[in-house]
């Protein structure tokens, strides 16, 4: 079976999972497949799914039948979501998703932060033949209040839920460091490089942070909260790369002991919290 026909199977099973049906005319529409190609995808579909669809004359479509049994798609919750938040968003055109009938949604809306096309392409030039390059970087720091050009070589990406970053190795401070791509507002000279991504020990080496419900809830909330979370005997372990902890932490609000903190408002608190706050001190990030 070619790729193209496996997508198309993969396809016609994720409409008759989600939406219930399906027709030609869908295959048409979204793959720019003849009608008879499309006729010839259902059939195959049909002989290798057999009695997961059935045609409904009124309707004249395909349905999902009711023994139905997945062939070709292994369903996530999260796959599905993450379509109609990109929908949603804006980032992906409503005819480029595979959802059919797209339920209503809205996000919470956050800033757009502002990449230059050009400092975008050439960071990843960069990382793809292992070069560094000058960065015209605009820091926060008090020390450096103005932009400054820097020598960097960049190794990888990093997003916080919020803004993206290049993971680098900065050659005027001798270390690995995130750079927001926001805040780059030029780039020239590629060189040689400095260390490279096998170097960065914080980028390749990973801590679990173990979290748990917050004590003052209710054990019903506690099992709910469990729920949500995944977790597994009352815990969950969150696999996180050093480089990325102090954003993981920031995000999910157990930068500081949350405990503390309103149980209606913060739900997980941190099981083993001398040992983040020590692999946060590791990866030189204070709490």
């Amino acid at each position: 079976m070619s790729w193209g026909i496996g997508q198309r199977l993969e396809f016609i099973e994720f409409r008759l999972f989600w939406e219930g049906f399906i027709n030609r005319a869908d295959l048409v529409d979204f793959f720019g497949i003849s009608v008879p190609q499309a006729s010839k995808d259902l059939a195959l579909y049909q002989e290798r799914a057999p009695g997961n669809m059935d045609y409904d004359k009124r309707s004249k479509r395909y349905v999902a039948a009711d023994k139905f049994v997945l062939r070709f798609l292994n369903p996530d919750p999260y796959v599905y979501l993450s379509q109609l938040r990109s929908v949603a968003e804006g980032t992906v055109p409503a005819h480029d998703s595979w959802i059919a009938g797209l339920p209503a949604a809205d996000v919470a809306v956050t800033p757009k932060r502002d990449i230059d096309l050009e400092v975008l392409r050439k960071v990843l030039d960069a990382m793809r033949g292992e070069n560094s390059i000058d960065v015209y970087y605009q820091s926060m720091n008090s020390k450096r209040p103005e932009p400054i050009w820097r020598r960097i070589t960049p190794h990888a990406f990093g997003y916080d839920g919020f803004r993206w970053h290049a993971r680098a190795y900065c050659h005027l401070d001798n270390k690995f460091k995130d750079f927001l791509l926001p805040r780059i507002l030029e780039v020239r000279g590629k060189g040689k490089p400095g260390l490279t991504g096998g170097a960065d020990w914080h980028w390749n080496n990973y801590f679990d942070v173990i979290i748990g419900p917050h004590p003052d809830l209710t054990e019903s909330q506690k099992q709910v909260v469990g729920k949500d979370y995944g977790f597994d005997n009352g815990r969950g372990v969150l696999s996180v790369r050093y480089a990325m902890l102090f954003y993981v932490l920031k995000r999910l609000g157990l930068l500081g002991d949350a405990t503390k903190l309103s149980a209606r408002t913060q739900h997980i608190v941190t099981l083993n919290r001398r040992e983040t706050e020590a692999a946060l001190q590791t990866a030189e990030m204070q709490l």
